[in-house]
């Protein structure tokens, strides 16, 4: 029996694990962040569990770590996501493909053409992960001696999505007749120029390519500060949210959805979907005792620099069993580095074992059984904390392989999940409706 809300889930690819004790599992692959036959794999697998989408997050410079953390670090090198996510849309039919893009170190014209072909090639299964870019070591890799502050980026993200999706728009739909009697191939009036003059942009167009599939790949959005809430709930379609908390998680998504109704948008219109890190067992102690030998691959040096790359802050030169001392505001991520003060304020941890969260990730996630696992998605979705999940793998295949096969049918039993793909693109999983040209 299907429940009257369902699940959407997406799996976040970092661009395997998140977590830096993954690639040393037992049983893990240990180059799966760069193996294109393994990621292969883990596309059609989740594509054979019906989830919504494969999420390719991306960096724009090797991590902001010292070295002695560099060099542990399984996500030093991935691949570009346009390439990778084009390469998987001619190995999988339905699943959607969402890449992350930044709107500091990218120009819009860029972004827009490559969305829109990735949405034309996979047939309308893309997304745009709207991203301002934390590292301050990207904008050395882009002419920049240092970041861009943390509210300008935000302000130049809202007039950038208003130049791509604009961009978007520059042909109707039924603008390319193809008239092959005629010698016709478009119809000039049903071409737009943006002329785009703005305080960070100037961009002409019109768009070198055809409308998208889906009229606009669909918008997603991560930002939990206040610029990034308010961007959210004026563009994105959906939020990768990071609440570890069902309480905090309902707050949240309260707010979000009165965010949106104040700018006069419906919100049905998006969905919030929090990073999970999902462990299954047998038991809940098995599954405890899994997270455990996890969180033990986890050495200092990775800890410190994941929890140094959150913070925004270097703290390796503090006593590690000393508390955390002030941190200074800074311009990396706000959500990121309240994350990290919250736990070490709320557990008295020491630097150290803050590290240890760090780089074993300290956000939210069930440990348990498939019926454990699945009651707390369950509750999470009815409580109105989330409509579903960014799932995140412990270790690859064998984590990917315990979802897919263990809690996705435990789901489905339940009626919480789908059986079937019910529409061939992104914005039919997600229960989206396709824009309209906003000019035509």
């Amino acid at each position: 029996m299907e429940s009257a809300r369902q699940l959407h889930l997406g799996a976040f690819m970092r661009p395997v694990a998140i977590h830096t004790g993954a690639w040393r599992f037992p049983g893990a692959y240990p180059d799966a962040n760069f193996n294109f036959q393994h990621l292969r794999d883990f596309a059609r697998k989740l594509e054979a569990a019906k989830f919504d989408a494969f999420f390719m997050a991306d960096h724009l410079a090797v991590l902001d770590m010292p070295v002695n953390a560099l060099k542990r670090s399984h996500t030093v090198t991935s691949f570009e996501p346009f390439t990778l996510l084009s390469a998987l849309a001619g190995a999988t039919e339905r699943i959607g493909l969402v890449a992350t893009a930044s709107t500091t170190f990218d120009e819009p014209y860029h972004i827009a053409r490559r969305f829109a072909s990735l949405d034309h090639i996979s047939g309308g299964r893309a997304g745009w992960n709207i991203v301002t870019t934390a590292n301050p070591d990207a904008a050395l890799n882009f002419g920049y001696e240092s970041q861009m502050d943390h509210d300008a980026r935000y302000v130049r993200a809202r007039e950038f999505y208003d130049v791509v999706t604009g961009l978007w728009d520059s042909f109707a739909d039924d603008a390319f007749v193809r008239d092959v009697d005629q010698g016709v191939y478009f119809d000039p009036s049903r071409m737009h120029v943006l002329n785009h003059k703005g305080p960070n942009l100037s961009v002409r167009g019109p768009l070198n390519i055809a409308r998208p599939v889906q009229g606009w790949p669909v918008i997603v959005q991560a930002g939990a500060s206040e610029p990034g809430r308010q961007l959210a709930a004026e563009t994105a379609e959906v939020i990768f949210g990071a609440e570890a908390s069902l309480d905090g998680a309902k707050r949240f998504y309260a707010d979000i959805k009165q965010r949106m109704r104040t700018v006069g948008r419906d919100p049905a219109a998006l969905k919030i979907l929090p990073a999970l890190l999902v462990v299954v067992g047998d038991s809940v102690e098995e599954a405890q005792a899994k997270r455990a030998q996890l969180d033990s691959l986890v050495h200092y040096d990775s800890g410190i620099g994941s929890l140094n790359s959150a913070l925004g802050y270097d703290v390796s030169g503090f006593d590690p069993d000393g508390p955390l001392p002030e941190i200074p505001e800074t311009n990396a991520s706000k959500s990121q580095r309240e994350r990290m003060l919250n736990l070490a304020r709320e557990g008295n941890l020491t630097i150290r074992q803050l590290a240890q969260k760090a780089g074993s990730y300290s956000g939210l996630a069930f440990v348990g059984t498939p019926k454990s696992i699945a009651d707390d998605m369950e509750r999470w979705l009815l409580e109105e904390g989330s409509d579903g999940f960014n799932v995140m793998f412990p270790w690859l295949p064998g984590g990917l392989d315990d979802v897919v096969g263990r809690v996705v049918p435990e789901l489905q039993r339940r009626g919480l999940f789908r059986r079937e793909y019910s529409g061939t693109t992104l914005r039919d999983h997600l229960g989206l409706a396709r824009p309209a040209n906003q000019f035509f």
